[in-house]
């Protein structure tokens, strides 16, 4: 049964957000899509979200339609799902309603190839983002050859997409090691936490979490796992027993009880704290007013929109030297650099905890060069829409 073969009349629709992954689910593509509808729904409206269904969620009280379709549990990756589109007779009828100018694929598997379709279908123009590195994913479970056939895939779909963005420059020599030979164009991420926060908000926060006035607050944010280097926190940390300072680690993940583990081999219970998962975003931007440095020396992320959440509030982070994400910063102006070592983290970090003022400074200079809200840039992304809609000659998007 094909997408969008059921003779309805259509209601039409601007842009249709296809994504694996959006809240409850959290994480930085779920962020980026939930505030790309968002925006394109306050600017133009006739959004619409398609992504698998997440047990439990409630999208009613949202201003914009989510259209979600039968899901199983991934494998080992708690909380993510994934399903096939075409098996569930509910979602075809209700897909089978719309009439989109555009599709925009966030991701490239389950929910990518129905977006991938249907654009064909319709005939209109399908955008992909490149957020990710999926081999670094799959070669943790898999054997090389099944990880080249998917990274095959991968560069297939992104082939046949009319406009590839990645969110940073950098990405753009990922997507060419996979083997993409097509044109790319840079489309920044935003930030949901731009505002211009009074002092006593920050003071405000630390106390919330019962900071003392000597203590140097450290915070990461994401999936415990181990291709984000959390271990080379952890053994950082563990070498700097003299130091007062409390590090939080916010998220889950398949990793999070072997790095619980670790935290106490190293003797640091008292100073580390894992919080869990946090979808408050008020709560977590608490948390990130709170910290004194963001910690995020992870070798697998392309472009983490959690360095520049932590950026917004003048939490400059440290990042590992030569990966991918940390290009965005130059040590000691917006942000800092280590070697993958734990002897120079530790070093490092105990330089920054000395001289708190110059961690200020640098943090919200990071605030005024890494960060743009989601609303300057989905407008960007509206307006890139449109020019592709009119080389193709096809109905633009109007502003509201």
């Amino acid at each position: 049964m094909d997408l969008g073969s059921f003779p309805f009349k259509k209601e039409e629709a601007n842009v249709g957000l296809f994504c694996d992954c959006f809240p409850p689910v959290m994480d930085g593509v779920s962020v980026c899509v939930e505030n790309y509808a968002k925006w394109i729904q306050k600017m133009a409206g006739g959004v619409k979200v398609i992504t698998p269904n997440v047990p439990g969620a409630d999208y009613s009280k949202l201003d914009y339609q989510v259209i979600d379709y039968v899901s199983v549990p991934v494998p080992k990756r708690e909380p993510y799902v994934t399903g096939i589109a075409e098996v569930d007779p509910r979602f075809l009828v209700n897909i089978s309603k719309i009439r989109f100018k555009i599709i925009h694929a966030h991701c490239p598997f389950a929910t990518g190839a129905a977006a991938r379709r249907l654009a064909r279908h319709q005939g209109i123009p399908l955008v992909a983002t490149f957020h990710s590195k999926y081999r670094d994913d799959f070669a943790r479970v898999l054997p090389k050859v099944v990880v080249d056939g998917i990274i095959k895939y991968i560069v297939d779909f992104y082939e046949r997409a009319d406009l590839v963005w990645v969110p940073q420059e950098s990405v753009i020599d990922v997507i060419r090691e996979y083997g993409y030979k097509g044109n790319v164009e840079v489309m920044d991420n935003g930030s949901d936490l731009v505002a211009d926060y009074p002092e006593k908000y920050f003071v405000d926060a630390r106390n919330e979490l019962g900071i003392k006035p000597e203590e140097f607050v450290m915070l990461f944010v994401g999936q415990h796992i181990w291709e984000k280097n959390p271990r080379l926190i952890i053994e950082s940390l563990a070498r700097m027993g003299d130091v007062p300072f409390r590090m939080y680690f916010i998220g889950t993940g398949y990793a999070e009880q072997e790095m619980k583990a670790l935290v106490s081999e190293k003797g640091l219970d008292d100073k580390v704290t894992f919080v869990g998962s946090i979808t408050d975003r008020a709560k977590l931007t608490r948390y990130y007013a709170a910290s004194d440095l963001f910690l995020f020396p992870s070798l697998y992320d392309n472009a983490p929109l959690v360095v520049r959440e932590a950026a917004a509030l003048h939490s400059p982070a440290v990042m590992a030297a030569g990966a991918t994400a940390s290009t965005i910063l130059k040590d000691g102006e917006n942000g800092f650099l280590v070697k993958n070592d734990p002897v120079d983290m530790e070093a490092r970090l105990r330089e920054l905890v000395a001289d708190p003022e110059r961690v200020h400074r640098v943090g919200v200079q990071a605030s005024k060069t890494i960060v743009r809200s989601w609303e300057d840039c989905v407008g960007e992304a509206l307006d890139r829409y449109n020019v592709l809609l009119k080389i193709r000659n096809l109905p633009t998007i109007d502003r509201i």
